[in-house]
């Protein structure tokens, strides 16, 4: 097997042979132009072709010396630069470095520098962004509480019952944003646990119920006791998400909640479903499809959350659809791959 200095060695001939050829094509271009004059001068004075292929064999002897003394050379200088990457007092240690590297040690120390203030001020901003919103997010829930005990003890008007509504989406769009706060912060670990996925699914649907009763929308939902392997509280949210969705966009008929074998989740609904072209690019940031745009209704940000949290529960998700018949999201529990920090 061979060593690290071997693999090490090897690899740098790869990588860095086709820069030194090119770096010594005008000597090679020279001394083949030498070579061919020489060639003419003892064609035309017409002198023993013998003496010319010894002087071409010594020319190119004493020439693949000085190519191999300038590769050797080349590979140190390269070593040197690759070391710069490790050592911090290369500002205090010039002694190995030639006039010329000097300048392009001295330059790679500014850039350096600069990148490290810039990753500095970068990291300190997006930690200050983080700080306001995270506080932003905390502080809002506090009057959407207020409103939620002041509509519990008004009347069950119509109007009621809309303000709930828009109260909820206000609630869900705050949880939104939290949370992808929270999945931007790769350094949080999951929790997982079996999780009674129809515990989760029944708190939802609650919580919900207004919008199946203003929408008239009937729910299809038999529990099975089933349980996954993930993150309760992530999976909370996936769930959510996906209803929400099916809710937002099913002006009237049914929406489906099954288990089609032990590991895989169907929320299926009658709702305006997604174009064809549209089905490539809905786990796109942002994106919002047609029927968002024409309705306003859309962040684009409900289905690229969702497949975040899956990727980092090792969960997939599937989304089949067809424009006027409604939408299906498939959830796969069986595949087990988590990415904490994605």
């Amino acid at each position: 097997m061979p060593s690290w200095n071997e693999t090490s060695e090897k690899h740098m001939w790869k990588r860095w042979a086709r820069p030194f050829v090119q770096s010594v094509r005008p000597q090679i271009f020279l001394f083949i132009s030498i070579l061919s004059v020489f060639a003419l001068l003892m064609f035309f004075t017409e002198r023993s072709f013998s003496l010319f292929w010894y002087g071409v064999q010594l020319s190119s002897f004493i020439f693949l010396v000085s190519l191999f003394i300038q590769w050797i050379a080349y590979l140190n200088r390269i070593r040197e630069a690759e070391s710069l990457r490790f050592r911090q007092d290369i500002k205090n240690d010039r002694q190995s470095v030639q006039s010329i590297d000097a300048l392009y040690q001295e330059k790679y120390e500014e850039l350096y520098e600069e990148y490290q203030l810039f990753k500095q001020e970068t990291a300190e901003n997006k930690e200050e962004q983080m700080d306001y919103f995270t506080l932003w997010l905390h502080q809002i829930k506090t009057p959407i509480s207020a409103m939620s005990l002041l509509l519990q003890k008004s009347p069950e008007t119509k109007d009621a019952l809309r303000l709930e509504q828009e109260l909820i989406r206000v609630n869900d769009y705050t949880h939104m944003a939290l949370n992808y706060l929270k999945l931007e912060d790769s350094g949080k670990e999951l929790e997982l646990e079996d999780v009674a996925v129809d515990e989760i699914i029944k708190m939802i649907l609650k919580k919900y119920a207004v919008f199946f009763i203003y929408k008239d929308i009937s729910v299809a939902f038999e529990p099975r006791r089933q349980t996954v392997l993930s993150d309760k509280k992530w999976l909370e949210v996936l769930i959510e998400q996906l209803i929400s969705n099916s809710l937002k966009y099913t002006k009237a008929g049914e929406i489906k909640i099954f288990f089609e074998d032990e590991q895989t989740l169907i929320i299926e609904d009658t709702g305006s479903g997604i174009r064809q072209e549209d089905l490539p690019k809905i786990f796109e940031k942002g994106y919002t499809g047609l029927d968002g745009r024409l309705h306003s209704k859309s962040t684009g940000l409900g289905l690229f959350l969702s497949r975040k949290i899956c990727r980092r529960l090792g969960h997939t998700l599937t989304i089949e659809s067809e424009a006027g018949k409604g939408t299906k999201a498939i959830v796969d529990f069986g595949e087990k791959s988590w990415d904490l920090f994605d």
